[in-house]
């Protein structure tokens, strides 16, 4: 039986509009009519005034519900990483691997094919953050996990059978010619803990690079003689970028710049840790204790460790910090990923012919439901 979602503020594409019902039939949105019109064979599901949003879309997940993939890629982690994060908004994600061995990334692959095949919710591909990084900018990444792309590593991360592969690395370690290839073979490229120049970066967006990893943070910052990565990022027109909107990782001034630049081409980011969906805010990571201190992720030298942050928080804090409306917070944490992924015609919208991936807010951007698929 379709159901008929009414009573709500409606994002269609970037504006919350009322009087809307929007009709589910199975896992797709099959109408979006007046209330008035709702079918008399629909059951009708009154939200009482809240939002209804595309579900969010979160490229960047190492943990959640207690478990971190990294230590373990099977479809066991992922699905409870999954559970954690759907509470929160996130219908869609990319389990994501730090840098680590390329037998762990192979299993990774693995771990991620098996998953959406089995049909994990939410699944929609594989984040490799790494090893192919810049030791200079490693953050909390262990150095002795980082290497240079060859072709063992291009044949680690071009083994996904469904679903998206995004593989995140340092421009100035490989060659141009090897991120066509990797492009090429199917893989989104993005740049992070890059030490590079404006012209590695430059060289690397013309052969097919098209995203920032967590823009500003372990990437060579602008100055007034050297773009570095970040001037690169906010030059570039077509490429997208994600942002950690916890106050933390970025000064909300600072996002502020980076949103007039990029206008729509600015995407949120949990870089999420196992403490997400958990009372218990410590876990290890790679043999090093990690606390959640005033809900930021620090190791024993307070460097940055991911972050203890869930993506309907993400949408508040950039309405709150950066001073948006809370419909282009949505739009960052649902179209504007899709469209990063390719997935534009599918995912991160509310409009007939999409999956029915979504949420459902308060007026204070609190989640109270989430169905993915119609479900």
């Amino acid at each position: 039986m379709p159901i008929a979602f009414f009573n709500c503020s409606t994002l269609i594409d970037d504006m919350l509009v009322a009087g809307l019902a929007v009709i589910v039939e199975g896992a797709h949105i099959v109408a979006i009519v007046p209330e008035g019109d709702i079918p008399a064979f629909a059951e009708r599901r009154d939200l009482d005034g809240a939002v209804l949003a595309p579900g969010f879309i979160d490229t960047q997940v190492n943990g959640g519900g207690g478990v971190l993939f990294n230590d373990a890629p099977t479809v066991e982690t992922i699905a409870t990483i999954g559970a954690a994060h759907r509470r929160y908004g996130t219908t869609g994600f990319l389990p994501t691997l730090i840098s680590d061995d390329l037998a762990t990334v192979r299993e990774g692959v693995r771990a991620v094919d098996a998953a959406i095949e089995a049909g994990v919710p939410g699944v929609l591909g594989i984040h490799i953050e790494g090893p192919f990084l810049n030791i200079d900018r490693k953050g909390i990444h262990d150095p002795g996990k980082i290497i240079v792309l060859d072709e063992a590593g291009f044949a680690s991360v071009t083994g996904l059978t469904r679903g998206r592969t995004l593989v995140t690395l340092a421009p100035e370690k490989t060659l141009p010619e090897t991120i066509a290839r990797l492009v090429a073979a199917g893989v989104i490229v993005a740049a992070g803990h890059t030490d590079g120049s404006y012209d590695d970066i430059r060289a690397a967006l013309d052969h097919g690079l098209t995203g920032f990893t967590h823009l500003f943070n372990a990437m060579s910052p602008l100055t007034s003689r050297e773009p570095g990565a970040v001037g690169a990022a906010l030059d570039d027109a077509g490429s997208w970028c994600g942002l950690i909107v916890d106050g933390r990782h970025v000064h909300p001034a600072t996002m502020r710049v980076a949103l007039r630049a990029k206008q729509d081409r600015i995407m949120l980011v949990t870089d999420a840790m196992p403490s997400v969906g958990q009372a218990d805010k410590s876990f290890i990571l790679q043999g090093h204790r990690v606390e959640v201190i005033d809900g930021v992720c620090v190791n024993d030298d307070g460097t940055l460790a991911g972050s203890d942050l869930d993506m309907a928080q993400a949408v508040r804090n950039t309405r709150d910090m950066i001073g948006t409306t809370l419909a282009e917070a949505l739009v960052m944490a649902s179209r504007n990923p899709a469209d990063f992924l390719g997935l534009a015609a599918s995912h991160g919208r509310i409009g007939v012919g999409a999956r029915a991936d979504l949420v459902v807010l308060s007026e204070d951007g609190l989640p109270l439901a989430t169905w993915i698929g119609g479900r």
